[in-house]
């Protein structure tokens, strides 16, 4: 971890099942023989505020107004009840496990930008920057907040070639710039890594690209417990899927950390979520 501070408690609710420079394998697990989806899904409530608000509605979030911004973050996320394949959430988890692994620091909050409440932003799932003695990493996130893992790996794959592309990158650095607040103290440093007269050779030795991917595991869909045999057959588990992974055709000069998060049924855990957003909405 590139920083002390855990805003968000992830490493009190996540095992840590691999931990190598560039993958993760994290895990949940369960209480009292359930998976644990009412602690994720508080995690992900948790870091709904610091999400979806703009730095200056988070340096102004107070007793007064909390009730209010916490409303006006959750409706940002989407207003409508075909939610079943909508992505948010998974980004708001990338979200949090960037904050809470690899102390990075939001640069912009994309759902402020939605030319509807709900539509979807499209471009890297994230921004953020981790500080590294007086100068910046870049981290750019994708997640695939998938059921399968295959598709998971298929898309993420086609988005990072994509995503990559000099012309992409050039366009989507030029949004991200516009949307920077000149007030944030890392605005200027962000803004002279990205602007189209520094080489992209320079941004590619500063650039990470996280990707997180879930899946329904067939092992967390086995146990009740962590017990031993659990942590054994689901670490082997997520290396076969990491080698799967890693064996595509992935960009290259680019560092990209993996992280994986087995889940027992995603379609479960979106229902909850999907129902405590409702509340959010109407507090």
């Amino acid at each position: 971890m590139t920083n002390k501070a855990i805003p968000f408690g992830s490493d009190l609710l996540f095992e840590v099942y691999v931990n190598q420079t560039n993958f993760r394998g994290l895990s949940v697990g369960y209480e009292l023989n359930e998976f644990r989806y009412e602690a994720l899904t508080d995690l992900i409530f948790d870091a709904l505020p610091d999400f979806a608000l703009t730095y200056k509605e988070k340096i102004t979030f107070g007793v007064a107004n909390c009730r209010q911004k916490m409303r006006r973050a959750a409706k940002l996320i989407y207003q409508s009840d075909k939610y079943k394949k909508r992505g948010e959430f998974g980004e708001i988890l990338l979200h949090a496990v960037m904050r809470d692994y690899f102390g990075s620091i939001p640069a912009i909050s994309k759902m402020y930008y939605k030319d509807g409440s709900n539509e979807t932003v499209k471009g890297f799932d994230a921004v953020h920057i981790v500080p590294v003695h007086d100068d910046l990493e870049l981290w750019l996130g994708e997640v695939k907040f998938y059921n399968s893992i295959s598709n998971a790996i298929r898309d993420v794959v086609k988005e990072l070639n994509a995503h990559t592309n000099k012309d992409y990158l050039r366009d989507e650095f030029l949004f991200i710039s516009n949307k920077i607040d000149d007030s944030w103290p890392f605005a200027q440093k962000l803004k002279d890594l990205i602007d189209e007269k520094t080489t992209l050779d320079k941004v590619f030795s500063r650039l990470r690209i996280p990707v997180l991917l879930t899946y329904d595991s067939q092992i967390v869909r086995r146990y009740r417990q962590a017990c031993n045999n659990y942590k054994k057959d689901l670490i082997d588990e997520i290396h076969k899927h990491h080698d799967t992974f890693r064996k595509n055709n992935l960009p290259k000069n680019i560092e990209i950390v993996l992280i994986l998060i087995p889940l027992e049924e995603k379609a479960k855990l979106v229902d909850k979520l999907h129902k405590k957003l409702k509340v959010w909405q109407e507090i």
